[in-house]
């Protein structure tokens, strides 16, 4: 696993100790270049304009899934083609992952999608507003599995907090990873967290929902031996 990337940030964020990402080594392919200078444009929104750059996004008021970390974007997309009444953001830092995902919209039609390749924790502080989001979902992050690193892990309960701010009532924060400790570690901070409910009721683990496609990540795990966990928490 590679080193947390070190970035200028803004003053205000100086002090943040946690990131939602790591920056991983990957060449792009061609194809994924040029559909990634072609299409961010397109598809692609900016912290720059903040919270106005959602505004118009999307052509439909359908509910808003907001992504964190979407790899090479196939779950989402998938999501995306599977859901057209529904708006979908990814949030991804992995350029080859963008490449790849502005691809896949382009070619197979996917027009209610949107990314930004920036830090979720800078995306959700000016770009998202309060109580605007029906989904927030967080698919196999990074376990951080030493655990002199599991201070890294991005379910905390201060950014937990800040995703329920940005749920709707009666909206849901998924989560899922493969590491067993961190399974339970999730279930613990989201457990205590003020204003959620388990939707499968207390302490336990959800079944993994028809909507959450099994990514290429999670088959191989799964013919390993590995298990999976889904987390599945309503906003009060």
């Amino acid at each position: 696993m590679s080193e947390e990337v070190e970035r200028v940030l803004p003053e205000r964020h100086q002090e943040r100790q946690i990131r939602s990402f790591v920056m991983r080594a990957g060449r792009m392919t061609d194809s994924q270049r040029k559909a990634y200078e072609r299409l961010l444009p397109i598809y692609g929104l900016t912290l720059e304009k903040g919270v106005k750059g959602l505004e118009g996004a999307f052509d439909n008021e359908g509910d808003v899934v907001f992504e964190i970390g979407f790899g090479m974007g196939d779950s989402l997309v998938d999501m995306a083609k599977a859901a057209p009444e529904k708006n979908f953001i990814g949030v991804e830092v992995h350029t080859p992952g963008v490449g790849r995902l502005l691809n896949r919209c382009d070619t197979e039609g996917v027009s209610n999608l949107r990314v930004y390749q920036d830090d979720a924790v800078d995306v959700l502080a000016d770009c998202v507003a309060d109580g605007s989001l029906a989904k927030v979902q967080i698919f196999f992050p990074d376990p951080w599995h030493k655990k002199k690193h599991n201070k890294r892990r991005i379910v905390q309960p201060d950014f937990i907090q800040s995703l329920r701010k940005k749920l709707k009532v009666g909206g849901v924060i998924h989560l899922a990873t493969d590491w067993e400790n961190y399974a339970e570690q999730m279930m613990e901070v989201m457990s205590a967290a003020e204003g959620l409910d388990n939707q499968e009721g207390v302490g336990q683990f959800a079944v993994k929902p028809d909507d959450r496609p099994v990514t290429k990540f999670e088959r191989r795990g799964q013919r390993l031996g590995h298990g999976v966990w889904d987390l599945l928490f309503i906003k009060k």
